[in-house]
Parts: structure tokens; C-alpha cells; sequence
């Protein structure tokens, strides 16, 4: 791939149904339990990417056997051992749900990765390990690189975290929890950003049996085993929401298919948050269907809940006819970049005018005008560059590869959409 892509810009209603590799999310859960369950399970359409292709990677260096069978992998556990290195890259699915289970390791296991990740934030990931007896030495910087001393088992029990900074740690321990001693009974010291993905892990965690339940502080998880289970893993809801918000921009139609009807994904809120915007969106026998008007509406919304979809939602608001104000995402200041410093960089250079807020950004229109943006290793700054160039002529986009880390073939499908005659399968 060119490490400039210059995004297509589209004048007429594009029409498309677009197929989805399955969810970043769940597929790194489904990865983690199935390496702690009783026996062999099959992933069936997990996603291959980066950040997938690193999980598998770390369990494997933990003695886990992750082998490919076509497009599933059999994930079969094994006895986890040290001493062992783990490449995070800048993934934070294993730099947070790795450690847990790198405690039950007999043995060091040292995590790190981009330098990127090396600024991620994990101290009440380390903290909550520490008060569960486990030793982490990370020199007191609750960041990346660190050692886990794992000695076979984790005392576990009661606990206090603090996940102001990611829902991963939250689910990190909870999905490694049944395997510790007693268990673990979580409360929380504060608040956490994108509940749905600790809903998610919940939910996997009952399809294999695990006894958890909601307390009036956090969760508590009765020790005990983890079923194996095979999975079909539902598509990337988070990565259709470019393909969707094509149809906004440009007053077409475009179907995901394979929609769930229900789902802990965050992008199933992307219906209600784009109907919000304008578009008429049902659910058709393929998938789900967004069809725009032509124009976009500008968007009030508390995002907390739903982070990840905030640098498409940004990227439409700076093409709509208002206002919006997007709240609720300081978080996102902790992710793979600044995201927030990112999106205020890349829609002012496209005419755009932004406010930072300490939770979001006030975002209005202005005349619209060609740039050369950066990805900011973000896969997310590039999908929000793809629906601006729909837009604006001109626009490109340095070091496109970021897409490598949840949906590597991403441009070709981009591009594969754009250039799909009406009704047509790319």
C-alpha cells in the first residue's frame, strides 16, 4: 500500500451491501476464555488483524495452542508457563487482558510493545493485580513495559479498582477471574468509560458458564471452570460505521450485512446515533440498511459509552449543517493516540472549526478544502479520513497502513464499495 492514499471522493449516491470480518472485541475475549477453558474451542470468523494476530501470539508464548483451521482458529489450553515475552504492539485488549492470565502462569512474563503503548495507561490494572498478590514490577511508572511474576495460581478475592482510564481493565480481570483461587469480587472507585464492552465480557463469560453476577459495587466471579465453547463471532460493528456513514455523505444506501439483532458491541448503537443525524435506517433480510438524504445533521450526544465510534461521528459533524457537540470521550485522550487532539488537527485542516472540551469537541462547519492529514497510527483517524474525502476532493492521508491493527484490507474494501455498481455484493 501506498503510505499516502488519496480517499475517493464521491458526487452521486453510493449503493452497496458491504460484508464484515468479525468483531476486534469479541474475538479478543473469545481468544482469552477459550485459553482458560476445560478444552479445545473453535472460533469461527474471528477477525485477523494486528491486534488479534498479537493475542493469539501471547497466549501462544504462554504455552496456549492457537492453531489456524481455514479461516477458524482451535484454540486448545495448555499448561501456562513462563518465562515468556509478549509483543502488546499498541493493542490494549492484550495490554489489559493479558496480565490477568499471565498471573496464572508459572514463571515471568514480561509485556511490551509500540512506543505508542508505552503511554497507555494501566496503573489500576497493575494496583488491582498487586492487592490480588500478585508481583508486578513496572518501576512505578503503571505503564508498559512490566513484569508479571506469575507463580501458577492468583490468591484473588476482594478488590478495588480504579478504570476511570478503560473499561479493559474491568474486563481484564473479570475474564481471567474464575481461574484465581477465590474468585474475584470487584468494586469500583469511580466510573467507567464504554460500559458495553464490560457488558460484553459478562455476557461471554455466562456462555461459558462462569458464575457472575452484578453487585451494588462492581461484579463478583465465583471461582470455578470455564466451558469450552465454540463461536460464530458476530461482524465488526465498529468497523462498518465508516461504510454506513457513506451513505449519510453522499444521500445513497448501504447495508452491513449479517447485523445482529441484538449485540453488546457498541456500534449497535450506530442505528439510533445515525438516525440522529438524518439517515433512515432499517433492518432489511441481509443486514442492516442506512440510507441518507442528503443532507447531515449535526449531533448532541454523550458518547461515553460508546468511545470508539466518536472519529466517524466527528468526521459527519463536520459535515453537517449545525453544530454538534460530542461529550463524554476524554478517555479517548489515552487511546492509540490523542484522539481528541487528532480530530481537532484533522477537521480543522479540512475547514472545520473546533473546540476541545476536557470530555469532547464542539465541532461546526466551515468551507470545506482539500489536506494531507496523518493517520496518527490510528486506524479510527483513518476511517474518519475515508468519509471526508467522500466529501472533500483532495484529501490524503499519510501512513494509511494503521488500518492493519482491526481491519487490514480496509482500503481495498473502501475502495471496492465506491466502485460497486448499484446493488451489487463487493
Amino acid at each position: 500500500m501506498s503510505q499516502v492514499w488519496t480517499t475517493p471522493h464521491r458526487a452521486t449516491p453510493v449503493d452497496a451491501v458491504v460484508a464484515l470480518p468479525g468483531s476486534k472485541s469479541l474475538t479478543a475475549r473469545a481468544l482469552v476464555l477459550a485459553a482458560l477453558a476445560d478444552g479445545p474451542s473453535r472460533l469461527v470468523r474471528p477477525l485477523r488483524a494486528r491486534d488479534t494476530d498479537l493475542m493469539a501470539a501471547a497466549l501462544r508464548a504462554l504455552g496456549v495452542s492457537v492453531d489456524e483451521d481455514g479461516g477458524d482458529w482451535v484454540v486448545t489450553p495448555g499448561g501456562l508457563r513462563g518465562p515468556a515475552e509478549v509483543d502488546a504492539g499498541l493493542a490494549g485488549t492484550v495490554l489489559r487482558f493479558l496480565p490477568p492470565v499471565a498471573a496464572l502462569a508459572d514463571g515471568p512474563v514480561r509485556v511490551d510493545g509500540d512506543p505508542r503503548l508505552r503511554e497507555r495507561p494501566n496503573a489500576g490494572l497493575v494496583a488491582a493485580l498487586r492487592d490480588l498478590g500478585v508481583q508486578v514490577d513496572d518501576g512505578g511508572r503503571g505503564r508498559a513495559p512490566f513484569t508479571v511474576h506469575g507463580t501458577g495460581r492468583v490468591r484473588g478475592g476482594a478488590v478495588t479498582v480504579d478504570a476511570s482510564e478503560s473499561s479493559q481493565i474491568v474486563s481484564g480481570l473479570l475474564l481471567a477471574a474464575a481461574r484465581f483461587d477465590r474468585g474475584v469480587d470487584l468494586a469500583l472507585a469511580g466510573g467507567v468509560p464504554s460500559m458495553p464492552h464490560v457488558e460484553m465480557t459478562v455476557e461471554s463469560l455466562r456462555e461459558r458458564g462462569v458464575d457472575v453476577v452484578r453487585t451494588e459495587q462492581g461484579w463478583r466471579v465465583a471461582p470455578g471452570p470455564v466451558a469450552a465453547r465454540d463461536e460464530v463471532l458476530e461482524p465488526d460493528l465498529s468497523n462498518a460505521a465508516p461504510f454506513l456513514a457513506a451513505a449519510l455523505v453522499t444521500g445513497g444506501r448501504v447495508t452491513v450485512r449479517d447485523w445482529p439483532a441484538e449485540t453488546t458491541q457498541p456500534g449497535g448503537r450506530l442505528d439510533a446515533l445515525l438516525g440522529a443525524m438524518g439517515a433512515h435506517v432499517e433492518r432489511t433480510g441481509e443486514g442492516l440498511r442506512v440510507t441518507g438524504s442528503g443532507t447531515v445533521r449535526p449531533l448532541v450526544a454523550d458518547l461515553g459509552e460508546v468511545g470508539e465510534l466518536t472519529p466517524v461521528l466527528a468526521a459527519l459533524c463536520a459535515l453537517a449543517d449545525g453544530t454538534s457537540r460530542l461529550t463524554g470521550v476524554g478517555h479517548l485522550r489515552g487511546h492509540e493516540t490523542d484522539r481528541l487532539q487528532a480530530l481537532d488537527e484533522v477537521l480543522t485542516s479540512v475547514g472545520a472549526r473546533v473546540e476541545q472540551l476536557p470530555d469532547g469537541l464542539v465541532v461546526a462547519p466551515g468551507p470545506l478544502r482539500a489536506a494531507r492529514l496523518g493517520s496518527y497510527a490510528d486506524h479510527r483517524m483513518v476511517h474518519a479520513a475515508a468519509v471526508l474525502g467522500l466529501a472533500v476532493d483532495g484529501v490524503e492521508v499519510r501512513d494509511p497502513g494503521a488500518v492493519s491493527k482491526t481491519l487490514p484490507d480496509f482500503v481495498d474494501r473502501w475502495n471496492a464499495m465506491l466502485a460497486t455498481p448499484a446493488g451489487a455484493l463487493p
